[in-house]
Protein backbone atom coordinates (compact mmCIF):
# COMPACT_ATOMS: atom_id res chain seq x y z
CA UNK A 1 0.00 0.00 0.00
CA UNK A 2 1.13 3.42 -0.84
CA UNK A 3 0.90 6.87 1.49
CA UNK A 4 -1.81 8.61 -0.80
CA UNK A 5 -4.19 5.16 -0.81
CA UNK A 6 -4.63 5.56 2.82
CA UNK A 7 -7.69 7.43 4.13
CA UNK A 8 -6.85 10.99 5.50
CA UNK A 9 -3.09 10.48 3.88
CA UNK A 10 -2.01 13.95 4.26
CA UNK A 11 -2.83 13.80 7.92
CA UNK A 12 1.06 13.52 8.45
CA UNK A 13 2.45 12.16 12.08
CA UNK A 14 5.66 12.32 13.76
CA UNK A 15 7.65 12.02 17.27
CA UNK A 16 8.31 15.64 18.35
CA UNK A 17 11.03 14.16 20.89
CA UNK A 18 13.15 12.12 18.38
CA UNK A 19 13.50 15.49 16.45
CA UNK A 20 13.86 17.89 19.54
CA UNK A 21 17.92 17.40 19.35
CA UNK A 22 18.24 17.80 15.29
CA UNK A 23 15.93 20.86 15.60
CA UNK A 24 17.76 22.56 17.96
CA UNK A 25 20.97 21.79 16.01
CA UNK A 26 19.61 23.23 12.52
CA UNK A 27 17.88 26.17 14.29
CA UNK A 28 21.48 26.71 16.35
CA UNK A 29 23.68 26.66 12.59
CA UNK A 30 20.76 28.94 10.94
CA UNK A 31 21.25 31.60 13.75
CA UNK A 32 24.90 31.69 13.60
CA UNK A 33 25.23 31.67 10.10
CA UNK A 34 23.17 34.60 9.84
CA UNK A 35 25.17 36.58 12.77
CA UNK A 36 28.09 35.88 10.65
CA UNK A 37 26.32 37.32 7.35
CA UNK A 38 25.41 40.24 9.77
CA UNK A 39 28.98 41.78 8.74
CA UNK A 40 29.07 41.42 5.44
CA UNK A 41 28.38 44.57 3.08
CA UNK A 42 25.23 43.89 0.72
CA UNK A 43 27.48 43.42 -2.33
CA UNK A 44 29.22 40.55 -0.52
CA UNK A 45 25.94 39.41 0.38
CA UNK A 46 24.57 39.36 -3.26
CA UNK A 47 27.84 37.44 -3.96
CA UNK A 48 27.39 34.40 -1.11
CA UNK A 49 23.72 34.35 -2.81
CA UNK A 50 25.07 33.90 -6.16
CA UNK A 51 27.26 31.34 -5.21
CA UNK A 52 24.60 29.32 -3.40
CA UNK A 53 22.32 29.66 -5.77
CA UNK A 54 24.47 28.42 -8.60
CA UNK A 55 24.65 25.12 -7.19
CA UNK A 56 21.50 24.68 -5.95
CA UNK A 57 20.19 24.85 -9.33
CA UNK A 58 23.36 23.07 -10.90
CA UNK A 59 22.81 20.09 -8.35
CA UNK A 60 19.20 20.34 -8.67
CA UNK A 61 18.96 19.79 -12.18
CA UNK A 62 21.92 16.73 -11.51
CA UNK A 63 19.73 14.73 -9.10
CA UNK A 64 17.29 14.33 -12.03
CA UNK A 65 20.55 13.48 -14.48
CA UNK A 66 21.05 17.10 -16.03
CA UNK A 67 24.37 18.84 -16.32
CA UNK A 68 24.40 22.64 -16.48
CA UNK A 69 27.32 24.59 -17.00
CA UNK A 70 28.75 26.20 -13.87
CA UNK A 71 29.96 29.06 -15.23
CA UNK A 72 26.75 30.14 -17.46
CA UNK A 73 24.63 29.51 -14.42
CA UNK A 74 26.47 31.67 -12.28
CA UNK A 75 26.86 34.15 -15.47
CA UNK A 76 23.64 33.89 -15.65
CA UNK A 77 22.36 34.39 -11.84
CA UNK A 78 24.89 37.19 -11.47
CA UNK A 79 23.62 39.24 -14.29
CA UNK A 80 20.00 39.14 -13.05
CA UNK A 81 21.31 40.19 -9.63
CA UNK A 82 23.20 43.27 -11.08
CA UNK A 83 26.44 41.66 -9.95
CA UNK A 84 29.92 42.36 -11.75
CA UNK A 85 32.98 41.39 -11.81
CA UNK A 86 31.64 37.87 -12.40
CA UNK A 87 33.39 35.84 -15.08
CA UNK A 88 30.82 36.36 -18.10
CA UNK A 89 29.65 32.73 -19.93
CA UNK A 90 27.10 33.42 -22.00
CA UNK A 91 24.43 31.03 -21.00
CA UNK A 92 21.80 29.20 -22.85
CA UNK A 93 17.87 30.11 -22.94
CA UNK A 94 17.49 27.33 -21.06
CA UNK A 95 19.43 27.86 -18.42
CA UNK A 96 18.66 31.45 -18.03
CA UNK A 97 14.62 30.12 -17.86
CA UNK A 98 15.66 27.58 -14.88
CA UNK A 99 17.62 30.32 -13.21
CA UNK A 100 14.50 32.54 -13.08
CA UNK A 101 12.50 30.43 -11.74
CA UNK A 102 14.50 29.72 -8.72
CA UNK A 103 15.25 33.84 -8.26
CA UNK A 104 11.12 33.75 -8.53
CA UNK A 105 10.54 31.43 -5.83
CA UNK A 106 13.01 33.03 -3.65
CA UNK A 107 12.76 36.73 -4.93
CA UNK A 108 8.78 36.56 -3.36
CA UNK A 109 8.69 33.75 -1.31
CA UNK A 110 5.97 35.56 0.63
CA UNK A 111 3.47 35.36 -2.17
CA UNK A 112 0.83 32.99 -2.56
CA UNK A 113 1.98 30.08 -4.62
CA UNK A 114 -0.44 29.08 -7.13
CA UNK A 115 -1.37 26.22 -9.78
CA UNK A 116 -0.93 28.93 -12.29
CA UNK A 117 2.91 29.78 -10.88
CA UNK A 118 3.62 25.94 -10.29
CA UNK A 119 2.62 25.21 -14.29
CA UNK A 120 4.76 28.25 -15.52
CA UNK A 121 7.38 26.83 -13.44
CA UNK A 122 7.33 23.38 -15.28
CA UNK A 123 6.80 24.76 -18.59
CA UNK A 124 10.43 26.43 -18.21
CA UNK A 125 11.95 23.45 -17.14
CA UNK A 126 10.99 21.81 -21.00
CA UNK A 127 10.42 24.73 -23.24
CA UNK A 128 10.78 22.69 -26.20
CA UNK A 129 7.96 20.05 -24.62
CA UNK A 130 10.53 16.75 -24.28
CA UNK A 131 12.44 15.12 -21.93
CA UNK A 132 14.78 13.01 -22.71
CA UNK A 133 13.86 12.88 -26.56
CA UNK A 134 9.97 12.37 -25.50
CA UNK A 135 7.23 14.30 -25.72
CA UNK A 136 5.78 15.17 -22.53
CA UNK A 137 2.74 17.28 -20.66
CA UNK A 138 3.88 20.93 -19.87
CA UNK A 139 2.12 23.95 -18.31
CA UNK A 140 -0.44 21.14 -16.76
CA UNK A 141 -1.18 18.57 -14.65
CA UNK A 142 -0.68 15.06 -15.89
CA UNK A 143 -3.42 13.43 -17.79
CA UNK A 144 -1.57 9.71 -17.32
CA UNK A 145 -1.33 7.68 -14.87
CA UNK A 146 2.54 8.05 -13.28
CA UNK A 147 4.99 5.20 -12.39
CA UNK A 148 8.51 5.63 -10.74
CA UNK A 149 10.60 3.09 -11.89
CA UNK A 150 14.22 1.93 -12.54
CA UNK A 151 16.36 -0.42 -14.24
CA UNK A 152 16.13 -2.33 -17.75
CA UNK A 153 13.47 -2.44 -19.85
CA UNK A 154 11.48 -5.75 -18.96
CA UNK A 155 13.56 -5.97 -15.68
CA UNK A 156 12.02 -2.80 -14.09
CA UNK A 157 11.24 -1.99 -10.50
CA UNK A 158 8.60 -0.28 -9.47
CA UNK A 159 9.08 1.93 -6.71
CA UNK A 160 6.23 4.04 -6.43
CA UNK A 161 2.85 4.65 -8.63
CA UNK A 162 1.38 8.06 -7.93
CA UNK A 163 -1.90 8.98 -7.38
CA UNK A 164 -4.62 8.04 -10.27
CA UNK A 165 -4.84 11.41 -12.40
CA UNK A 166 -7.80 12.39 -11.94
CA UNK A 167 -7.14 13.06 -8.00
CA UNK A 168 -3.98 15.53 -8.52
CA UNK A 169 -6.03 18.59 -9.11
CA UNK A 170 -8.02 17.81 -5.84
CA UNK A 171 -4.71 16.55 -4.27
CA UNK A 172 -3.15 19.55 -5.50
CA UNK A 173 -5.66 22.17 -3.96
CA UNK A 174 -5.60 20.70 -0.55
CA UNK A 175 -1.72 21.02 -0.98
CA UNK A 176 -1.93 24.83 -2.03
CA UNK A 177 -3.84 25.63 0.90
CA UNK A 178 -2.12 24.18 3.30
CA UNK A 179 1.02 25.87 1.20
CA UNK A 180 -0.15 29.13 1.60
CA UNK A 181 -1.83 28.95 5.48
CA UNK A 182 1.13 29.52 8.31
CA UNK A 183 0.63 27.24 11.26
CA UNK A 184 3.23 27.24 14.58
CA UNK A 185 5.25 24.43 13.60
CA UNK A 186 8.54 24.12 12.60
CA UNK A 187 9.61 25.88 9.45
CA UNK A 188 12.26 22.73 8.81
CA UNK A 189 9.27 20.30 9.85
CA UNK A 190 7.63 22.17 6.95
CA UNK A 191 10.17 22.28 4.17
CA UNK A 192 10.59 18.69 4.85
CA UNK A 193 6.72 17.71 4.69
CA UNK A 194 6.11 20.05 1.52
CA UNK A 195 9.03 18.45 0.12
CA UNK A 196 7.55 14.88 0.34
CA UNK A 197 3.57 15.90 -0.16
CA UNK A 198 4.79 17.04 -3.43
CA UNK A 199 6.49 14.44 -4.95
CA UNK A 200 4.00 11.76 -3.60
CA UNK A 201 1.19 14.03 -5.46
CA UNK A 202 3.79 13.89 -8.49
CA UNK A 203 0.71 16.37 -10.32
CA UNK A 204 3.51 16.80 -13.53
CA UNK A 205 4.82 14.62 -15.99
CA UNK A 206 8.18 15.50 -15.14
CA UNK A 207 9.84 18.06 -13.12
CA UNK A 208 8.37 17.33 -10.02
CA UNK A 209 11.88 16.72 -7.68
CA UNK A 210 13.06 20.16 -8.74
CA UNK A 211 9.67 21.95 -7.58
CA UNK A 212 9.59 20.15 -4.94
CA UNK A 213 13.59 21.69 -3.76
CA UNK A 214 12.14 24.85 -4.78
CA UNK A 215 9.31 24.63 -2.62
CA UNK A 216 11.28 23.82 0.16
CA UNK A 217 13.38 26.82 0.15
CA UNK A 218 10.31 28.84 -0.40
CA UNK A 219 8.98 28.00 3.02
CA UNK A 220 12.65 28.09 4.74
CA UNK A 221 12.84 31.43 2.71
CA UNK A 222 9.79 32.51 4.85
CA UNK A 223 10.87 31.56 7.90
CA UNK A 224 13.96 33.17 7.75
CA UNK A 225 11.92 36.41 6.23
CA UNK A 226 14.57 37.14 3.78
CA UNK A 227 14.81 36.66 -0.12
CA UNK A 228 18.56 36.45 0.43
CA UNK A 229 19.10 32.20 0.17
CA UNK A 230 22.82 31.56 1.81
CA UNK A 231 22.31 27.56 2.28
CA UNK A 232 20.60 24.98 0.22
CA UNK A 233 19.75 20.91 0.40
CA UNK A 234 20.29 20.15 -3.08
CA UNK A 235 24.11 20.21 -3.21
CA UNK A 236 23.95 17.32 -0.01
CA UNK A 237 21.19 15.39 -1.87
CA UNK A 238 23.17 15.22 -4.59
CA UNK A 239 25.94 13.61 -2.44
CA UNK A 240 23.57 10.84 -1.06
CA UNK A 241 21.26 10.50 -3.80
CA UNK A 242 20.89 6.84 -3.24
CA UNK A 243 20.34 7.67 1.05
CA UNK A 244 17.53 9.97 -0.60
CA UNK A 245 15.79 7.92 -2.68
CA UNK A 246 15.78 5.11 -0.23
CA UNK A 247 13.90 6.48 2.36
CA UNK A 248 11.93 8.32 0.11
CA UNK A 249 10.31 5.24 -1.15
CA UNK A 250 10.08 3.77 2.16
CA UNK A 251 8.27 6.74 3.85
CA UNK A 252 5.75 6.56 0.45
CA UNK A 253 5.12 2.81 1.37
CA UNK A 254 4.90 4.22 4.80
CA UNK A 255 1.70 4.84 7.38
CA UNK A 256 2.04 8.09 7.45
CA UNK A 257 4.87 8.61 10.71
CA UNK A 258 7.17 10.52 8.60
CA UNK A 259 9.96 11.17 11.54
CA UNK A 260 12.08 9.34 9.65
CA UNK A 261 12.31 11.35 6.85
CA UNK A 262 11.71 14.94 8.89
CA UNK A 263 14.78 13.09 10.86
CA UNK A 264 16.67 12.68 7.54
CA UNK A 265 15.73 16.18 6.16
CA UNK A 266 17.23 18.24 8.87
CA UNK A 267 20.26 16.42 9.25
CA UNK A 268 21.11 16.56 5.26
CA UNK A 269 19.65 20.42 6.03
CA UNK A 270 22.28 20.57 8.67
CA UNK A 271 25.65 19.63 6.72
CA UNK A 272 23.96 21.92 4.13
CA UNK A 273 24.62 24.50 6.46
CA UNK A 274 28.03 24.04 7.15
CA UNK A 275 28.97 24.42 3.90
CA UNK A 276 27.15 28.04 3.80
CA UNK A 277 29.51 28.71 6.91
CA UNK A 278 32.56 27.77 4.35
CA UNK A 279 31.28 29.56 1.47
CA UNK A 280 30.90 32.68 3.81
CA UNK A 281 34.23 32.08 5.09
CA UNK A 282 35.43 32.01 1.72
CA UNK A 283 33.65 35.87 0.93
CA UNK A 284 34.57 37.32 4.36
CA UNK A 285 38.15 35.70 3.44
CA UNK A 286 38.31 37.59 -0.13
CA UNK A 287 36.48 41.00 1.39
CA UNK A 288 39.76 41.06 3.63
CA UNK A 289 41.85 40.58 0.82
CA UNK A 290 40.55 42.81 -1.85
CA UNK A 291 40.57 45.67 1.16
CA UNK A 292 44.22 45.14 1.50
CA UNK A 293 45.09 44.81 -2.15
CA UNK A 294 43.10 48.24 -3.37
CA UNK A 295 45.53 50.52 -4.03
CA UNK A 296 47.77 48.13 -6.30
CA UNK A 297 47.50 48.29 -9.92
CA UNK A 298 46.33 45.05 -11.66
CA UNK A 299 45.89 43.53 -15.11
CA UNK A 300 42.21 42.31 -15.77
CA UNK A 301 44.31 39.00 -16.32
CA UNK A 302 45.88 39.05 -12.68
CA UNK A 303 42.34 40.09 -11.34
CA UNK A 304 40.88 37.34 -13.29
CA UNK A 305 43.47 34.89 -11.66
CA UNK A 306 43.30 35.81 -8.56
CA UNK A 307 40.01 35.34 -8.16
CA UNK A 308 39.75 31.61 -9.48
CA UNK A 309 42.14 31.13 -6.72
CA UNK A 310 40.46 33.54 -4.05
CA UNK A 311 37.09 31.31 -4.82
CA UNK A 312 38.89 28.18 -4.08
CA UNK A 313 39.98 26.86 -7.05
CA UNK A 314 41.99 23.70 -6.14
CA UNK A 315 45.72 23.79 -7.76
CA UNK A 316 48.97 25.21 -6.50
CA UNK A 317 49.53 28.77 -7.92
CA UNK A 318 53.19 28.06 -9.99
CA UNK A 319 54.37 29.45 -13.44
CA UNK A 320 52.70 26.83 -15.83
CA UNK A 321 49.57 26.82 -13.91
CA UNK A 322 49.10 30.49 -13.88
CA UNK A 323 49.70 30.15 -17.73
CA UNK A 324 47.37 27.10 -18.18
CA UNK A 325 44.68 29.13 -16.59
CA UNK A 326 45.18 32.21 -17.86
CA UNK A 327 45.85 31.08 -21.79
CA UNK A 328 49.05 33.27 -21.67
CA UNK A 329 52.52 32.14 -22.13
CA UNK A 330 54.61 30.96 -19.23
CA UNK A 331 57.08 34.14 -19.59
CA UNK A 332 54.03 36.60 -19.36
CA UNK A 333 52.38 34.26 -16.02
CA UNK A 334 56.22 34.65 -14.97
CA UNK A 335 56.58 38.44 -14.79
CA UNK A 336 52.39 38.22 -13.71
CA UNK A 337 53.69 36.37 -10.71
CA UNK A 338 56.71 38.22 -10.20
CA UNK A 339 55.23 41.55 -10.01
CA UNK A 340 52.36 40.32 -7.58
CA UNK A 341 55.57 39.47 -4.98
CA UNK A 342 56.99 42.53 -5.67
CA UNK A 343 53.86 44.18 -5.13
CA UNK A 344 52.84 41.76 -1.32
CA UNK A 345 49.84 40.32 -3.17
CA UNK A 346 51.42 36.90 -3.51
CA UNK A 347 54.56 35.01 -1.55
CA UNK A 348 56.96 32.00 -1.95
CA UNK A 349 55.28 28.92 -0.10
CA UNK A 350 58.94 27.78 0.09
CA UNK A 351 61.91 30.52 -0.53
CA UNK A 352 64.38 29.40 -2.96
CA UNK A 353 62.30 25.84 -3.77
CA UNK A 354 63.73 24.69 -7.21
CA UNK A 355 60.16 24.49 -8.46
CA UNK A 356 58.07 27.78 -6.59
CA UNK A 357 55.11 27.89 -5.72
CA UNK A 358 53.29 30.76 -4.25
CA UNK A 359 50.07 31.87 -1.64
CA UNK A 360 48.12 34.74 -1.34
CA UNK A 361 48.76 37.24 1.09
CA UNK A 362 44.99 38.11 3.13
CA UNK A 363 46.57 40.43 5.52
CA UNK A 364 50.11 42.44 6.47
CA UNK A 365 50.70 40.58 9.34
CA UNK A 366 51.48 37.30 10.64
CA UNK A 367 48.40 36.16 11.86
CA UNK A 368 49.63 32.55 13.32
CA UNK A 369 50.42 33.85 16.45
CA UNK A 370 47.04 34.07 17.83
CA UNK A 371 45.75 30.39 16.98
CA UNK A 372 47.41 27.30 18.96
CA UNK A 373 46.15 23.64 19.07
CA UNK A 374 46.29 23.51 15.30
CA UNK A 375 45.16 20.14 13.84
CA UNK A 376 44.06 18.80 10.32
CA UNK A 377 41.14 16.41 10.89
CA UNK A 378 39.20 14.33 8.56
CA UNK A 379 35.73 13.28 8.92
CA UNK A 380 33.99 9.53 7.93
CA UNK A 381 33.59 11.36 5.05
CA UNK A 382 36.99 12.08 3.93
CA UNK A 383 36.69 15.84 4.08
CA UNK A 384 39.47 17.59 5.62
CA UNK A 385 39.17 20.51 8.40
CA UNK A 386 41.60 22.76 9.86
CA UNK A 387 41.00 22.90 13.62
CA UNK A 388 42.50 25.54 16.13
CA UNK A 389 41.77 27.87 18.94
CA UNK A 390 41.83 31.41 18.23
CA UNK A 391 42.93 33.77 21.09
CA UNK A 392 42.53 30.74 23.65
CA UNK A 393 38.53 31.50 23.56
CA UNK A 394 37.39 30.30 19.94
CA UNK A 395 37.17 27.60 18.11
CA UNK A 396 37.55 27.97 14.52
CA UNK A 397 36.95 24.61 12.31
CA UNK A 398 37.12 25.13 8.18
CA UNK A 399 36.64 23.28 5.62
CA UNK A 400 40.00 23.02 3.54
CA UNK A 401 40.97 21.87 0.31
CA UNK A 402 42.47 17.85 0.03
CA UNK A 403 45.53 19.41 -1.72
CA UNK A 404 46.24 21.75 0.63
CA UNK A 405 45.58 19.12 3.67
CA UNK A 406 48.08 16.89 1.69
CA UNK A 407 50.54 20.44 1.01
CA UNK A 408 50.73 21.07 4.55
CA UNK A 409 50.92 17.15 5.48
CA UNK A 410 54.46 17.34 3.50
CA UNK A 411 55.69 20.74 4.49
CA UNK A 412 55.09 21.79 1.18
CA UNK A 413 52.73 24.94 2.17
CA UNK A 414 53.70 26.87 5.80
CA UNK A 415 51.26 26.93 8.73
CA UNK A 416 51.41 30.77 8.08
CA UNK A 417 49.84 30.71 4.87
CA UNK A 418 47.13 27.99 5.32
CA UNK A 419 46.09 30.33 8.04
CA UNK A 420 45.74 32.94 6.33
CA UNK A 421 43.80 31.34 3.41
CA UNK A 422 41.12 29.98 5.82
CA UNK A 423 41.35 31.89 8.81
CA UNK A 424 41.90 36.01 8.00
CA UNK A 425 38.80 36.56 8.41
CA UNK A 426 38.46 36.22 11.95
CA UNK A 427 40.52 39.57 12.38
CA UNK A 428 37.39 41.36 11.10
CA UNK A 429 35.45 40.23 14.07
Amino acid sequence: MYIHERDNWTTFRWDARVLTAILEKVSRKQGLLYGRLASLGFDSKLRAMTENLTYDVVYSSEIEGIRLNVDEVRSSIARKLGIENVKQTAPSHYIDSVVAVMLDAVSYYDRSLTKEKLCAWQTAFFPTGFSEGAQIEVGRYRTNEEHIVSGMFGREKVHYIAPAPERVEEEMEKFLCWFNKEENTSSVIRSAIAHLWFVSIHPFEDGNGRLARILSDMLLARADKSEFRFYNISSQINRDKKHYYDILEKTQHGDGDVTEWILWYANTLSIALDEAETTVSTILNKSLFWQKASSVALSQRQTDMLNMFLDGYEAKITSKTWASLAKCSKDTAIRDIQYLVAKDILREDIPGAKRPSYSIIYTPEDITEFFSDIHIEEDDKGIRYLTATYKCKTSVRERILPLDAERFKKGDLPLENMLEKYCSYIRLS
